[in-house]
């Protein structure tokens, strides 16, 4: 079996040494800026947009140019790869699986990616025309090395290096089944009678973001007091997503070691997250949990552990008894509470609602229903 891991490492980088990842970076995006502006007037013009091969040739002549010549200053191979995300963006924008690409800003998602010629030996990576850097390097990266993604995240410089190796095809050592209720109250409750507290790592920074903010809002546009503010929010807001993917890696990890079949519910996060009168602060908690997040962690943990993710329509999961299976809104009159008005059955609503997920498989298979499987 191939598997493809991704690790992400924080650069040691010196000064002198972040303006060269600033410059690289800002390449990427004037070019990335110049072809989506070209593409767009043609798109106005009624002309079809210009295929990969033009765009290469259109760069060749960019470099050039007196006003562009620093484009040759970077690895070429990188800058083939913005115009390999260029032309994939719009073919996903055409094929309505994406919205149109935009341009990008300055100092928003700056970054560059090598598709070959990176090195790696002793915690120290080499990067083509830029040279050799040492990272904080956590664990072994066996297999073909990829690709590296160089970026930046608030004040600091990543890596993240993509390796692939062959591996003899997982069995899991489990061979448990388990349905999980996702909720705000219990981030997870397991038809096993285990639950998982939220972490809520956004409403603990909550205040502290709003000052930063509001300090931002007070200073001078672009000045160097707004710059220096503007860190300082992108800190916070980085301090939030760590916290939170960190928590959400452990909680994964542990529920896939443990089962072979994990069953959930399909939740439309973006809909249930609407912003609706009187549920802003609903919505707000529903975003902080990481719901979808938590779900592409499970699915490729049990990927590479030869486990196996079930997706089940949530229609009905904590209105129904898993007794008698009668179906009706007055068997949940509180969040909390779960009480059967046919059979009198009582117990927490997000158990009760993690035991109909894990038996919802059982029907929705058998009759070929919505069940989606993943990594099987």
């Amino acid at each position: 079996m191939l598997i493809r891991k991704a690790k992400k490492y924080r650069v040691k980088v010196r000064p002198q040494q972040e303006e060269i990842f600033a410059r690289f970076a800002g390449c990427q995006r004037f070019l990335w800026n110049h072809f989506l502006a070209l593409q767009k007037s043609r798109l106005d013009q009624d002309l079809r947009c210009l295929s990969y091969a033009d765009m290469c040739k259109e760069l060749t002549v960019l470099k050039g140019v007196e006003e562009t010549t620093f484009l040759a200053e970077v690895h070429s191979q990188t800058l083939q790869q913005t115009l390999k995300d260029i032309d994939r963006a719009l073919k996903d924008a055409f094929a309505k699986k994406k919205k149109f690409p935009r341009f990008k800003k300055k100092g928003r998602n700056d970054s560059f990616r090598y598709p070959q010629g990176v090195k790696l030996k002793d915690g120290r990576i080499f990067f083509p025309k830029i040279g050799w850097f040492c990272f904080f390097c956590s664990g072994s990266n066996d297999g073909i090395v990829k690709n590296a993604t160089v970026s930046r995240r608030g004040k600091s410089w990543f890596v993240s290096i993509q390796v692939e190796k062959e591996v003899p095809e997982p069995v899991h050592f489990s061979q448990s089944k388990v349905g999980i209720d996702m909720g705000c109250v219990r981030f997870a409750t397991l038809s096993s009678g285990k639950y998982f507290e939220p972490a809520n790592h956004f409403s603990r920074l909550e205040h502290k973001l709003a000052i930063a903010q509001r300090r931002l809002s007070r200073k001078v546009k672009f000045s160097n007091n707004w710059r220096k503010q503007k860190k300082q929010v992108q800190e916070v807001h980085r301090k939030i997503a760590d916290a939170r993917a960190d928590y959400l890696h452990k909680v994964s990890t542990t529920i896939s070691k443990s089962h072979a079949m994990i069953v959930m519910e399909e939740l439309k996060v973006a809909t249930m997250s609407r912003s609706k009168s009187g549920k802003t602060r609903l919505n707000k908690k529903i975003l902080d949990q990481g719901w979808y997040e938590f779900r592409r962690q499970l699915e490729y943990k049990q990927l590479w552990r030869g486990g196996t993710v079930v997706l089940v329509d949530p229609c009905n999961t904590s209105r129904t008894c898993p007794l008698c299976k009668h179906i009706s809104k007055d068997n949940r009159k509180s969040q909390a509470h779960f009480k059967c008005v046919s059979c009198g059955f009582s117990g927490n609503a997000d158990f009760v609602a993690a035991c109909n997920i894990l038996m919802a498989v059982g029907h929705t298979v058998s009759a070929c229903g919505d069940t989606k499987l993943v990594a099987v």
